[in-house]
Order: C-alpha cells, then sequence, then structure tokens
C-alpha cells in the first residue's frame, strides 16, 4: 500500500474514532448494493467503498431488476447496482468519482462503469496479474444519454 493511501486511512480511522456514533451514522454516505450473492468482485467493491469512508447495505439478491427500476439502460450495465444520496451507480465505479458526485451534485441519473474493467476498484490487485485497463466512469443522464465524468488510462502489467 503507497504512504500516502496508508497516512488517509489512518487519518480517516482518527476522525471516524474521534466522532460521536451517532454523527458518524448522520454524516456518512450509506451505499446500497444489490448483487448477487456469489460474486466476489462486487465484495471487493464493497470493500473499496467501506474503505473509503462509506457505510453500506447490500442485497444478495442480484442486480438487474434495481437496475431496471433506476432506469439505468443495460448498455451501461455491471454485475452490481447501488444507489447513494439519490444517485444510482452502476458497476466497478472508483469510491473518488462517487465523492466527487456527491460533493458537486450534477443534474444526473447517477454514475456506470460499463462491464467489468480490469484494474477498476473490486476487478483489480494480484487475481488480475496487478493489470489495469482503460476504463470510464459514465455521468449518465435521466434520458438515457451518457458522458465521460473521469478516464482512467491504464497501466501495463508489473509481472509482463
Amino acid at each position: 500500500m503507497a504512504r500516502s493511501e496508508t497516512r488517509r486511512r489512518l487519518l480517516l480511522g482518527l476522525v471516524a474514532a474521534a466522532t460521536p456514533i451517532w454523527a458518524r451514522a448522520q454524516t456518512v454516505p450509506l451505499i446500497e448494493v444489490w448483487k448477487d450473492p456469489s460474486c466476489g468482485c462486487c465484495k471487493d467493491w464493497v470493500s473499496h467503498v467501506e474503505a473509503a469512508g462509506f457505510r453500506t447495505k447490500v442485497h444478495d439478491v442480484g442486480n438487474a431488476a434495481m437496475r431496471r427500476r433506476l432506469g439505468i439502460d443495460s448498455k451501461y450495465g455491471s454485475c452490481h447496482t447501488a444507489v447513494v444520496g439519490g444517485y444510482a451507480l452502476e458497476g466497478h465505479v472508483p469510491a473518488r468519482e462517487i465523492w466527487r458526485l456527491l460533493r458537486e451534485r450534477p443534474k444526473a441519473l447517477g454514475l456506470a462503469v460499463p462491464g467489468m474493467p480490469i484494474g477498476s476498484p473490486g476487478m483489480d490487485g494480484p487475481a488480475y496479474g496487478d493489470r489495469s485497463d482503460r476504463y470510464e466512469v459514465l455521468l449518465l443522464a435521466r434520458d438515457g444519454s451518457a458522458s465521460v465524468f473521469h478516464t482512467y488510462p491504464g497501466t501495463q502489467s508489473k509481472k509482463a
């Protein structure tokens, strides 16, 4: 783990420890997730957002029905669907972009990382050869269109 990431996690932990439980529950955003009960990469994504300071509530019932209910076009689909702060999340959206979404509050349906790109949170690490492919986080408009919210350029495998 990088030194800056270790420092950030330590600071988050200190802030959390100094904040009363009742205040934390009211200020820390809850991400509610729908996923298949046996999906390991979904579990890893949930761990990623929890490590970034979000609370989670997981529904192990699949995500297709929730994706439809939220109005997310299937072309943006992935293995899990979530909601946070009035926004939809589809797929392996990095916590950094979720925090940005909640800070900027654009008029949008939410964010999506279509498919399951290698290197995205939950699809990363040694199990994937530490590879990271280029992928885009899309800002989903309510009319079904999308624009690029952020691009992750990818890197070469460390084992190559």
